[in-house]
């Protein structure tokens, strides 16, 4: 039996959609990803959870209304590399846009983090919330991104009671406000010394 051409293409485009609609990495993709019992250790740049156990998940909405309550932002993305193929002699000066008033801390939602790394982290947080373990934190990245579902876990098994992680990140930040250009923090790149942040 022939098919037609008109049946064959329909049933290419089909396909299509179908292996498209199974592909992970995207973020409209229905691929329902379980969370881990701990800190994700796999790719970082994967679909990630809709939940996370012990902490609130924001939308964009919800962040509106908590940011007039003064949380500390805290913005886990990584900082860009300069390419290997970047002229030498010439200037490299990355920007790195985000939500106002974040605190910038690259590398924090890596894993496995070296340990004496990971008490720096916490005690830096210590040192943002002035040691108040009920201050609102609001974790974030980049959408597809286990930096910040990182980051929020750790707080949370570290006994913080008002974490929110914000899965949309800066790009769902900045689809309906002003992003600003922030630096690194100065303690936690301190712990970088000598090395390129990630």
């Amino acid at each position: 039996m022939r098919l037609s051409g008109s049946v064959l293409k329909g049933a290419a485009i089909l396909a299509a959609v179908v292996l498209l609609g199974a592909a992970p990495g995207r973020a409209d993709s229905t691929v329902a990803v379980p969370e881990p019992d701990g800190i994700w250790t796999g790719p970082m740049l994967s679909p990630t959870p809709a939940t996370l156990r012990g902490a609130t998940v924001l939308d964009i909405a919800a962040l509106d209304a908590l940011m007039a309550k003064g949380p500390l932002i805290l913005d886990v993305g990584p900082a860009d590399q300069k390419p290997a193929d970047f002229p030498k002699g010439s200037l490299w000066l990355p920007i790195h846009r985000s939500i106002p008033g974040a605190v910038w801390m690259p590398g924090a939602g890596l894993a496995p983090l070296d340990p004496a790394r990971e008490e720096a982290f916490y005690k830096r947080m210590e040192e943002l919330t002035k040691g108040d373990k009920s201050t609102p934190i609001v974790a974030f990245c980049h959408p597809d991104c286990w930096g910040s579902w990182n980051v929020a876990k750790r707080l949370v098994l570290r006994g913080y009671t008002q974490v929110h992680w914000f899965p949309e990140g800066i790009e769902g930040w900045q689809s309906v406000r002003e992003t600003v250009e922030v630096k690194p923090d100065s303690v936690w790149a301190g712990t970088w010394a000598g090395e390129a942040q990630p």
